[in-house]
């Protein structure tokens, strides 16, 4: 399948979903508003405690890192995380993974795909379906270039594996990444997998540093994005300045939320909200407090989606 026929799939699975009501932004039970880990990463919290936090914040979604599920496993409290999460009626959605499975080395590569499945079998342990693949190990400056066509062939053997665990692979672009650091990118690279892997994770803010369009979330149809990672980007400083602690919340900075839902509804899309942010002015508080904070920029942007 060539690239145009596969992004015209997408778009078709898109307009579908949403005309049969499959797929809609308003009306839902409740809403699709996860927290990522690294919002509350400052206070050191356990899996436990950040669970908690994500409960008492008002979130139905959340994203643990890999280290800190490990880390749970490893002290038996990884069971005791699951339940508290259960019956705080909190998913677990996503987990952020750092197996270097896209490495030029085969060796390198090779543990990268071992790291990559001892993550998805505990995630399948504790019923988190979804885990992020990024570029990390060719991600920084003077990293080997890595072609589209070598990621796809390297993503699928993730995805392999995603198939064997239950977990689902996302494939993750960072916009300061020397490799594939923009969403249209990422959908060229996917335009070489086949289709039923084809699933991306999306970042307001990496949207913005790598320089690339929000006009490209309309091509986010069908089940091509289960989570979008939210924040903002403030004016200053300039956007290849940026770094990860310059992150807002979302709606605290200059990003276009109009028309970043506009697109997604025009998709069909209805992903999972995340707020992924590393400001450490946001961790002089409680992580409860920061939680509720996070909570209440997220529920007050995402009233711009209904006007």
């Amino acid at each position: 399948m060539n690239r145009r026929d596969f992004l015209g799939r997408l778009l078709v699975g898109g307009v579908c979903a949403a005309m049969s009501g499959c797929i809609g932004p308003f009306g839902r039970p409740r809403k699709k508003f996860s927290l990522n880990a690294s919002s509350i990463r400052g206070y050191g919290l356990d899996l436990r405690a950040q669970v908690e936090a994500a409960i008492a914040g008002g979130f139905t979604g959340f994203e643990p890192w890999l280290k800190d599920v490990h880390a749970a496993k490893a002290a038996g409290t990884l069971k005791d995380a699951v339940a508290a999460a259960r019956d705080g009626g909190l998913e677990f959605v996503n987990a952020i993974a750092f197996g270097r499975w896209v490495d030029p080395d085969p060796a390198i590569r090779a543990e990268g795909l071992e790291e990559t499945k001892r993550d998805m079998d505990v995630l399948a342990e504790m019923g988190c379906p979804l885990i992020a693949a990024c570029m990390f190990g060719v991600h920084k400056p003077g990293s080997p270039h890595v072609e589209n066509k070598a990621i796809a062939e390297r993503f699928e053997a993730v995805c392999e594996l995603g198939r064997k665990t239950g977990v689902k692979p996302l494939l993750e672009y960072w916009g300061h990444s020397v490799n594939m650091n923009t969403a249209e990118a990422t959908l060229d690279v996917l335009a070489m997998v086949k289709p039923e892997d084809a699933a991306i994770l999306a970042d307001v803010y990496h949207t913005y540093r790598g320089g690339g369009s929000f006009e490209t979330y309309r091509r986010f149809g069908g089940n091509l994005l289960p989570v979008l990672h939210v924040n903002d980007y403030p004016g200053t400083p300039p956007r290849e300045q940026l770094v990860a602690a310059d992150r807002v919340w979302p709606g605290a900075g200059l990003a276009p939320w109009r028309k970043i839902f506009e697109y997604l509804d025009e998709a069909g899309a209805d992903p999972w909200l995340s707020i992924e942010v590393f400001n450490p002015n946001y961790w002089k508080t409680t992580p409860v407090q920061t939680s509720k904070e996070g909570y209440g920029w997220l529920d007050r942007t995402y009233a711009l989606r209904s006007r």
